[in-house]
């Protein structure tokens, strides 16, 4: 049942909107002033917040900029005195709307229901972030990872180019994110273009982009993943995949901060941070003709190795609770307990697809072990099919 407090220093004005409201099957607090209102509003949590203006002491513009520093809540003004000005000025502030007294009823509860769906809405997102952030966090205090945080730390705020390297499933790309967010960059687009994935004759178009009629399915024109990136990072992920034609493009990309749409000839500059990711060992790429040198010592200024899951066991428990809170979250799921002798059995394994792989079982053991994972339920479920 949604929360509501009111705020106003006349007591009949307070008792009216709260019969009012309470009607309407809402759960309402109030107070008389802006001081017994931030109290309020720092112990308990509020769906949206109804405000007097001209209050005794501090009065309701003092209490709108207190209360934004606490809370999300949208708060709407009410006032018998207002003007025009004091309508912007409570606007300019953060109040989500701003109505005269005597307050008509109608548009009252018809504001609050639209506050109500902003607020449920900022809620919404406020955890879909959180959930979003969850998933790329780095987790382990294994010394490769701590060793790995601090390399970060160092070279986040800096502008050079990074090359992750590591094998499949070890977090590449959440090495990858957290340069992103500890850049100045971390406002801009973060942009991945997994270069494996994309078939040769589409990478260019991919990364550069294309003009109306460059190609015969090319039906209107498309900005690249460079220009798409400006302004923030370009994740390269295996980039030794990526063709030797397509390399030579990303190569002068890099060297004169200028691209070209496929099909088009006007060049269009870029400002984009480089951090490229590969399984490969890209100096024998280099010797078998397959991977540009200039290229390679273009992107990496910076080495950082994501050691596999095998050198970082004591990680596992810590990868395993993080995996079981984040899959359950998903899944809507109560979160299961999981034994020491079941985390000991996950430890012994050899996880040919590192932290992925584990991941997965850990999906698996959710969905199959009942209440309680035990060391059965690892041996039973967790163990990979083939080995």
């Amino acid at each position: 049942m949604p929360r509501i407090l009111i705020i106003d220093d006349e007591q009949s004005i307070r008792r009216t909107l709260r019969e009012i409201l309470e009607y309407e099957k809402y759960l309402v607090e109030d107070a008389e002033n802006g001081l017994d209102a931030i109290q309020l509003v720092k112990e308990q949590e509020f769906d949206v917040i109804l405000c007097d203006i001209k209050m005794a002491g501090m009065d309701g513009i003092e209490t709108l900029e207190a209360i934004k520093q606490l809370t999300e809540s949208p708060v709407i003004m009410i006032s018998g005195h207002g003007t025009i000005e004091t309508a912007v000025e409570a606007i300019k502030k953060g109040a989500y709307d701003y109505i005269a007294k005597p307050p008509d009823l109608n548009r009252l509860l018809i504001t609050i229901k639209n506050a109500l769906d902003k607020s449920k809405l900022i809620t919404e997102t406020i955890a879909l972030k959180k959930f979003v952030s969850k998933q790329h966090e780095m987790v382990g205090e294994s010394a490769g990872m701590e060793e790995i945080r601090e390399m970060i730390q160092k070279v986040a705020p800096t502008a050079v180019r990074v090359l992750i390297y590591g094998e499949n499933g070890t977090g590449k790309e959440l090495v990858a994110r957290q340069l992103h967010e500890f850049s100045s960059r971390s406002h801009a687009p973060f942009i991945e273009v997994n270069c494996a994935a994309i078939p040769s004759e589409l990478i260019e178009s991919q990364l550069f982009g294309h003009e109306k009629g460059a190609f015969t399915s090319a039906i209107k024109q498309r900005k690249g993943d460079f220009e798409l990136a400006h302004g923030g990072t370009l994740f390269l992920d295996e980039i030794g995949d990526m063709s030797l034609s397509a390399q030579a493009k990303v190569l002068r990309a890099l060297q004169e901060n200028k691209i070209t749409r496929v099909g088009g000839e006007k060049e269009i500059a870029v400002d984009v941070r480089i951090i490229a990711a590969t399984n490969k060992n890209l100096k024998q790429e280099i010797e078998k003709n397959r991977f540009r040198e200039d290229l390679y010592h273009r992107i990496s200024v910076i080495l950082i190795q994501v050691p596999p899951l095998r050198e970082r066991t004591d990680d596992i428990p810590l990868l395993t609770q993080h995996f079981i809170s984040l899959s359950c979250q998903k899944m809507g799921k109560a979160e299961p307990k999981i034994t020491e002798e079941a985390l000991a059995e996950l430890k012994q394994y050899q996880w040919s697809g590192n932290i992925r792989e584990l991941h997965n079982a850990v999906e698996r053991l959710i969905i199959l072990g009942g209440g309680t994972i035990d060391a059965d339920s690892v041996k039973k479920f967790a163990r990979p099919l083939i080995h």
